[in-house]
């Protein structure tokens, strides 16, 4: 082999060499950008959802919470105890709802990342004593379930935006609070459609009996009595007592109330026994109160979910 093909070979290996370095520092570069892009970990699914819009696509939101889940019940893997001390904000319901990950998200606190509790920004209420049906178990502990009155979730999703600007480095500012402006929107005009929606529902019918303590916020925004819980309780962990069902099925009967709104998310087994204690004459009509669904299944998105409950609500309060 002559020195002049030797030098060319030896050109052409040098030239391969030097593309595939380029290339593989390429995409060694895109990978590292994808993973130096800011994150934030939100804990339950309705937050991510809200989360999601302020954000856009100006940082990777993580929910932990999978769809259709307990959030006083779902757990985290370790992997996922671990994304939480990675994150740039960890946003969290709070009031004691995420039962089994405020442990996690307090050691995420304290090893340094910026958190939020949304629920304890939204000015809240507290768990009172049925109107007719006994005390209820909690009663006088804050209510954690903010997010049953839109006004409240506006409130929250500007803090969410005020977080997200001051404690997540390389997120577009400008492009962030447009997108909560817009999102602000379109909260504002559910709450007027639920307003006129509940509108249509007698004063005599406005009283709502749910599988536990859930629409508290609603209730307070919308103008309904609250009779009672088949669980006294603001947590679906606890479970019900022979005279906690009677007491409750003496208040519905005094209230002339025939229908009970149950987590669609959890199993109607209580309800049913209620149904069972009041003769068979009981409505059940399930809402989505604690937890998004799978995209397309009824309740993909916070607005989804408020405005089929609503529609829910409407109807078995209205109906004969």
């Amino acid at each position: 082999m002559s020195v002049r093909v030797r030098a060319a070979r030896l050109r052409a290996l040098l030239l391969t060499l030097v593309s595939f370095l380029v290339v593989a520092g390429t995409s060694t570069g895109c990978a590292g950008g994808g993973g130096d892009r800011p994150r934030i970990v939100v804990t339950t699914n309705i937050l991510g959802d809200i989360t999601r819009e302020i954000v856009g696509s100006e940082a990777d939101v993580s929910v932990l919470m999978k769809p259709n889940a307990d959030p006083h019940s779902f757990g985290l893997s370790a992997v996922q105890a671990a994304e939480l001390e990675g994150a740039d904000l960890v946003v969290h319901n709070g009031l004691g709802l995420e039962e089994n990950v405020l442990r996690h998200v307090e050691a995420a606190r304290e090893s340094g990342v910026a958190a939020f509790a949304a629920g304890e920004a939204a000015d809240p209420l507290t768990f009172h004593a049925d109107e007719e049906g006994g005390p209820g178990d909690g009663a006088g502990a804050p209510d954690p379930h903010f997010w049953t009155d839109p006004d409240r979730v506006r409130t929250v999703a500007g803090l969410i935006t005020d977080q997200v600007v001051e404690h997540v480095d390389g997120v577009d500012e400008k492009a962030v609070r447009d997108n909560a402006e817009r999102y602000d929107g379109r909260l504002a005009d559910l709450t007027a459609w639920m307003g006129k929606s509940f509108a249509a529902i007698p004063e005599g019918r406005r009283a709502l009996v749910t599988n536990h303590h859930v629409f508290g916020y609603l209730a307070d925004r919308f103008g309904f009595r609250v009779i009672g819980a088949v669980i006294p309780s603001g947590t679906t962990l606890a479970s019900p007592s022979s005279s906690d069902l009677r007491s409750l099925t003496r208040a519905m009967e005094k209230a002339g109330v025939r229908t009970v709104f149950a987590d669609s998310s959890q199993p109607t087994r209580l309800a049913d026994v209620l149904r069972q204690e009041m003769g068979g004459d009981v409505d059940v009509v399930p809402l989505y109160s604690e937890s998004l669904t799978e995209k397309g299944k009824g309740a993909g998105t916070y607005l989804e979910m408020m405005r089929a409950n609503t529609s829910a609500m409407a109807e078995g309060l209205t109906g004969d």
